[in-house]
């Protein structure tokens, strides 16, 4: 199994996708259950990291040459691997990434 690391920018965009959800919307179970179900992914990433497929996409290069993408609903869950560590840089809406 991999080493997971989270850039500042993922942790603050987890953070505020919990919020938005929570606070913006009023619904904290949902947040609760959505940010429990990125989780998840995020642990198949720890744990296969090399199932999606390295994006040359220059919206991400950016992030390194071997930058990945895997989704979560409509989220995208951008990382690299490095060694034995998986680099989470970004957990952003999909749709604000150009060029895919």
């Amino acid at each position: 199994m991999y080493i997971l690391k989270f850039s500042s920018d993922a942790l603050i965009d987890m953070n505020e996708l919990s919020d938005t959800i929570t606070y913006t919307y009023g619904m904290p179970k949902t947040a609760e259950k959505y940010m429990r179900g990125l989780y998840d992914e995020i642990d198949r990433i720890k744990k296969n990291p090399t199932l999606n497929t390295i994006r040359t996409n220059a919206s991400l290069l950016q992030y390194g040459y071997n930058v990945r993408r895997a989704n979560y609903k409509k989220m995208a869950i951008i990382y690299t691997i490095n060694g034995d560590t998986v680099y989470i840089h970004r957990v952003i809406a999909g749709s604000m990434i150009t060029g895919l």
